[in-house]
C-alpha cells in the first residue's frame, strides 16, 4: 500500500526522528502547523495500513517507523520503472540522465556508482 503525499510528509519526518510523540512531529512541520487533529488522522490511517505503530505511555503515544526508508522508496522506484519504462532500467536511466540537469562531475559519479556495483557483483 502506497502513502498519500500528506502521509509521505508526515512519514519523512518520522523516519528522520526515528521516534517522536505527536508534539515532536508537529515542531518538526513548517507553519503553518497541522492542526493537531490532521496528524492524529494521519498516524491512524498510517497505522492502518502498517507503516507506523506506537508505544503507549499513559495518555501519550511515541511513534515508530514500521517501514524502513530505503524499502519504502526502493518499491517506489521500482514502480516507476516498471510502470513508465516498460521495466526497462536502462531506459529509466537514458530519461534521467537525458532529461535531468545533471553536471558532468555528477554522471562522473553515477558512473562510479555503477562500476562499484558491477565490481561487488563479479567478486
Amino acid at each position: 500500500m502506497a502513502l498519500s503525499a500528506t502521509e509521505e510528509q508526515l512519514m519523512q519526518l518520522l523516519w528522520k526522528q526515528e521516534r517522536a510523540f505527536m508534539k515532536d512531529l508537529i515542531e518538526a512541520y513548517p507553519d503553518p502547523k497541522p492542526a493537531t487533529t490532521t496528524i492524529a488522522t494521519l498516524l491512524k490511517r498510517m497505522q492502518d495500513k502498517n507503516f507506523v505503530d506506537y508505544t503507549q505511555y499513559g495518555r501519550s503515544r511515541e511513534y515508530f517507523p514500521l517501514v524502513k526508508k530505503t524499502d519504502y522508496f526502493s518499491k517506489h522506484v521500482n514502480g516507476l520503472i516498471k510502470n513508465f519504462f516498460n521495466d526497462s532500467a536502462s531506459q529509466f536511466a537514458s530519461f534521467f540522465t537525458q532529461e535531468t540537469d545533471l553536471s558532468e562531475k555528477e554522471l562522473e559519479e553515477l558512473r562510479g556508482i555503477i562500476d562499484n556495483q558491477l565490481k561487488k557483483r563479479k567478486q
